[in-house]
């Protein structure tokens, strides 16, 4: 079971910080991921880390976002900066143990799902 938090409302150039707890004591061996859905579009990859804690970034946030986890406390996080408007969504984790690289940005591949959380970033 997957819990994300730490959504909200931020000026554009903010931050915002969303963590994700996972139950169960594999949680290390799991590829943890961040995708986003906006309104009206397809959910989308933002991040990845593996089990090795290698991470993996979409274009779009890399050198804005990081991707980190914390296995002791069986959290993910997503540490989000220079926000922009339109990195407006819904952001959800999700986890997978047997993910090879080439699948790690398409989300049918991960077999668990927490529920959203919204950023939402003004202009």
């Amino acid at each position: 079971q997957l819990q994300a938090s730490g959504g909200g409302l931020v000026q554009s150039g903010g931050s915002l910080r969303l963590s994700c707890a996972a139950s169960g004591n594999t949680f290390s061996r799991y590829t943890m991921g961040w995708f986003r859905q906006a309104p009206g579009k397809e959910r989308e990859f933002v991040a990845a880390i593996r089990w090795s804690s290698s991470t993996y970034y979409a274009d779009s946030v890399r050198g804005r976002f990081t991707i980190s986890r914390d296995n002791t406390k069986n959290t993910v996080y997503l540490q989000m900066n220079s926000l922009k408007p339109e990195d407006t969504a819904a952001y959800f984790c999700a986890a997978d143990r047997s993910l090879i690289l080439s699948t790690i940005a398409i989300p049918k591949e991960y077999d668990y799902w927490g529920q959203g959380t919204l950023v939402t970033v003004s202009s």
